[in-house]
């Protein structure tokens, strides 16, 4: 089998490479197409190779927030601890734009830690950075403003694209945020008149 040139995302040895690409598949998801659901069981872990995906949380209302992205390189620990110990989703992951897993089976997985030190640190460097990310989204929602919350979140995802203009609707931002769209229209026209974005239709470019 030929190697597949794009695990060199993942920080790790040749060795423990050539095992995941041995268990794993690599699979290709569309803008916006699910990659996992809540209250699914978690059969494969996804590790991202190329692209990105954003984890969120719905609550009984059917409003979601945003917890973290995950990047190339990166995989999802909700998926790690849930699939360990055989328990459904509490997340639902979608992709953020084109992007390209490599799903590795939850048995291979658990395997893996028993061969390679260097994946259990792996997985606790994981949940590490999302620990605390996810107490920056507790921070955020408990002590800021919703205009700091929606500043911020724009340089973020600009950040993430590596591109100062965002192809995204009110609606979406405001999903993501967990708030209404009227709400987030209010605050992009008021940053707008401050000067700190320029809105377009379904577009916002960060000044």
């Amino acid at each position: 089998m030929e190697p597949l040139h794009n695990l060199s995302a993942i920080n790790a040895s040749p060795e423990l490479r050539k095992r995941l690409e041995q268990y794993g598949i690599v699979k290709t998801f569309s803008e916006g197409a699910p990659i996992l659901n809540e209250n699914a069981y978690i059969r494969a872990i996804p590790i991202v190779l190329k692209g990105s995906i954003r984890v969120m949380r719905t609550d009984e209302d059917g409003k979601e927030i945003l917890l973290y992205y995950i990047k190339p390189g990166e995989s999802c620990i909700m998926s790690f601890l849930g699939g360990m110990h055989q328990d459904t989703s509490k997340v639902k992951a979608i992709a953020e734009e084109e992007t390209e897993v490599l799903l590795a089976p939850v048995d291979k997985v658990s395997l893996l830690i028993k061969e390679f030190p260097e994946w259990l640190d792996y997985i606790f460097r994981l949940y590490h950075k999302r620990f605390e990310e996810l107490l920056e989204v507790v921070n955020a929602v408990a002590f800021k403003k919703m205009d700091e919350r929606l500043l911020s979140f724009i340089k973020r995802k600009c950040e993430l694209s590596q591109t100062q203009t965002l192809n995204v609707t009110h609606e979406q931002l405001a999903n993501e945020l967990g708030t209404a769209r009227v709400v987030v229209s209010r605050l992009l026209k008021q940053m707008e008149d401050e000067g700190l974005v320029k809105l377009g239709r379904n577009k916002i470019i960060l000044l």
